[in-house]
């Protein structure tokens, strides 16, 4: 599976700044990213991507607030470093409420720029691969038959085979058959991975019959 290499986006109307901080941050290794305006990221940029945002509080025509409001509405998971005067430490903390990931305030200082950017990155990517890992499952489960589906949700609830049968109105070896498919097409060897698999997904619900401890 090719790498996948995180982009530091820098959404700032100062030219000067962006281009500073973007050499900065190339020196220390990182793939960036200028935006001049929010309205140009939101128009350009693919916040799937996992990496961070570097974020002005202040700018014209869409300030870094609204942006953030955006990113929330569409399920962007990307994490936002805003950047504030020293009068907008209220609008900061406002920010934090609402899910950004940290602030800083003006002018940067470089090394705490970089450190931040580096838990923000690290916590981006744990997240893409928590979301691909969701996807993966929720693909496998979906190349499952109706019938197989039905008849892994309830062995993952630790029902027995003959109670599925009776549940289902079907056969001991239909149940059998049904349930040998589906843990094939999952890649599990008992119930109780099935069980976690569908747990993830939200198929079942936590605890549902099962325990992870």
């Amino acid at each position: 599976m090719a790498k996948v290499i995180p982009i530091v986006r820098i959404v700032d109307d100062d030219e000067t700044f962006c281009m500073s901080q973007k050499m900065f941050l190339q020196a220390m290794g990182w793939f960036v990213l200028i935006y001049n305006s929010a309205k140009t990221f939101l128009e350009d940029d693919d916040p799937s991507q996992p990496g961070c945002l570097i974020l002005d509080m202040r700018m014209p025509e869409m300030t870094g607030l609204e942006l953030q409001t955006a990113l929330v509405a569409r399920g962007a998971p990307l994490p936002i470093i805003f950047l504030t005067g020293h009068g907008d430490v209220n609008m900061a903390v406002h920010a934090l409420q609402h899910g950004a990931f940290d602030f800083l305030q003006k002018p940067v200082d470089p090394e705490k720029l970089n450190e931040v950017v580096s838990r923000a990155v690290e916590h981006s990517i744990a997240l893409h691969e928590q979301t691909r890992s969701e996807e993966m499952i929720r693909a496998l489960y979906d190349s499952l038959t109706a019938r197989e589906q039905d008849v892994v949700k309830l062995a993952a609830m630790d029902m027995s085979n003959k109670d599925i049968g009776e549940k289902l109105f079907i056969s001991l070896p239909t149940v059998k058959m049904h349930r040998s498919s589906a843990f094939t097409k999952l890649g599990v060897k008992s119930a109780l991975e099935a069980y976690w698999m569908l747990e993830t997904i939200g198929v079942v619900e936590k605890g549902a019959g099962r325990s992870r401890d």
